[in-house]
């Protein structure tokens, strides 16, 4: 990629940029979300053509204009959100983008070809299996796989570990550096830098769409990476506040959900952050989808404010004072193709109604321009839709929705998902000024240096079961995986 230029509207989404990435090497690209990755990826792939600059392959130029274009050229991307076609089944999704003369499908082949490429991910998933039941983890696992299925050359890896657990990732970067000594080229996007400096050969970094450095990963620092990407020294991050604790606000004794959990008890103060840790397949999330409404519990005791409910449904959660901001941004956070300032105003949006029913739109834009400033959200006009935004502001518009709602207890679920140094040391701020004002929020993260270093309290879970709660001083690393493990 040389001279590479691209700009939407008003937003120079990348200025003369320039990448290399060499046959049998994995080359991590760097960068706050808003940086341009995204955009470099996207015209790699033949998503976007660029303004200015052209694309060299084997040394040849070349010009991409579709993404099937990119692919003869065994061009393939996993991008950060699982895209698969729910109503198909895994197989199905792995081949999808193949192309084929004949009119009729080899079933046959189809499933065991499948099967052959899950075998070399060290993967158990039933090819036959309709997409819409897997997990992320297993939506993931088959965007890899559709991936491998094209003869890959250039293999673009957009934040593939985001939803997977250690032993998947583990794998993956065993067949990374299966595919590397193939000769394929591989570009690795993580916000995870203790994964890059595993992994990658040689590292990138971008900054407000500009290219800032390239360096062999033995000349590049974890200080140094993120003093490239973020223009400034940080010291931020997990950089928590001491708030005065207030009475009890949530209290749970013996939550259970039938195959979920059972035997949860804890409370939240006014002004604590309890957190919720765990390998995956705890079922932390479980326990916040019960609190909401979405998966009641089916036995226990739920005390809230001092009285006891039964939360059955979101919109009464909500009425009570209780948000919940999930880790699927598509799935369950925000609705994609409508506007930052429809998605903030939703939850709330009859405050937002006149007498005769109509949408007050100067008042709801109003709140959206609020909250761009309060969250430093990127954007131009709050009347984009949100599937514009970067992962990272994406993050943020869900945070507002919520926080649009005044909650007074804050289920916050992987909330630093997918998103860059910079916004993720944004969010442990805000996480911190909304204990101060008196908020009790649970943090369900599997980021441990994250759960350590927010929490007043850590609850840990292993397999829906409930193995212990540990005080920000004696809670360690090797105390929370022990017991995580069950070895406690």
């Amino acid at each position: 990629m040389r001279g590479i230029s691209k700009r939407f509207d008003t937003t120079q989404a990348l200025d003369d940029v320039s990448l290399t990435l060499h046959a049998g090497e994995i080359h991590a690209l760097l960068g706050e979300n808003g940086a341009g990755k995204s955009t470099l990826i996207k015209i790699m792939t033949g998503v976007h053509p660029p303004d200015r600059g052209e694309i060299l392959f084997d040394g040849k130029p070349i010009a991409l204009h579709s993404p099937i274009q990119a692919q003869t050229h065994g061009i393939a991307a996993i991008y950060q959100e699982p895209m698969v076609f729910p109503d198909l089944n895994v197989a199905e999704n792995i081949f999808i983008t193949h192309r084929t003369r004949s009119p009729f499908v080899n079933w046959g082949k189809l499933y065991r070809d499948a099967e052959n490429i899950l075998k070399k991910l060290d993967v158990k998933l039933d090819v036959r299996q309709p997409a819409r039941g897997l997990t992320l983890a297993a939506q993931q696992t088959v965007e890899i796989a559709k991936a491998i299925s094209l003869q890959v050359r250039v293999l673009i890896m957009d934040e593939p570990t985001a939803s997977l657990s250690a032993h998947e990732v583990n794998q993956l970067f065993k067949l990374a550096k299966t595919l590397k000594q193939q000769g394929v080229a591989i570009l690795f996007i993580s916000h995870r830098l203790d994964e890059v400096f595993e992994i990658a050969d040689r590292v990138s970094v971008f900054r407000d769409g500009k290219w800032i450095s390239t360096k062999p990963r033995a000349e590049v620092t974890p200080d140094g990476a993120i003093r490239d990407m973020v223009g400034r020294e940080l010291n931020t991050l997990f950089a928590k506040t001491e708030t005065k604790k207030g009475e009890v606000l949530l209290s749970v004794k013996n939550l259970g959900k039938e195959n979920a959990f059972e035997g949860i008890s804890f409370e939240v103060r006014r002004g604590e952050v309890l957190g919720l840790a765990g390998l995956v397949g705890a079922r932390r999330t479980d326990v916040g989808l019960a609190l909401f409404g979405v998966e009641p519990a089916d036995t226990g005791e739920i005390v809230f404010k001092g009285k006891a409910v039964r939360i059955t449904a979101p919109q009464q959660a909500t009425h009570l004072g209780i948000a919940y901001v999930s880790e699927d941004r598509r799935a369950l956070g925000l609705v994609m193709p409508m506007s930052i300032t429809s998605n903030i105003s939703l939850p709330m949006l009859r405050d937002y109604l006149s007498p005769f029913g109509l949408v007050n739109f100067g008042a709801e834009k109003k709140t959206a321009l609020q909250f761009r400033e309060r969250l430093s959200i990127r954007t131009q006009t709050v009347d984009v839709p949100v599937a514009k935004l970067s992962g990272g502001n994406q993050q943020k518009v869900m945070l507002s929705k919520w926080l649009n709602a005044k909650p007074q207890l804050l289920i916050l679920d992987e909330p630093t998902r997918g998103i860059d140094v910079g916004a993720k040391a944004e969010v442990h701020h805000m996480i911190n000024d909304l204990a101060a004002q008196g908020l009790g929020i649970i943090l369900v993260s599997s980021d441990m240096p994250e759960v350590l270093g927010m929490s007043d309290r850590i609850l840990v879970m292993r397999e829906g079961r409930q193995m212990g709660i540990f005080s920000r001083q004696e809670a360690t690393q090797e105390k929370i995986l022990t017991a995580a493990m069950g070895q406690g």
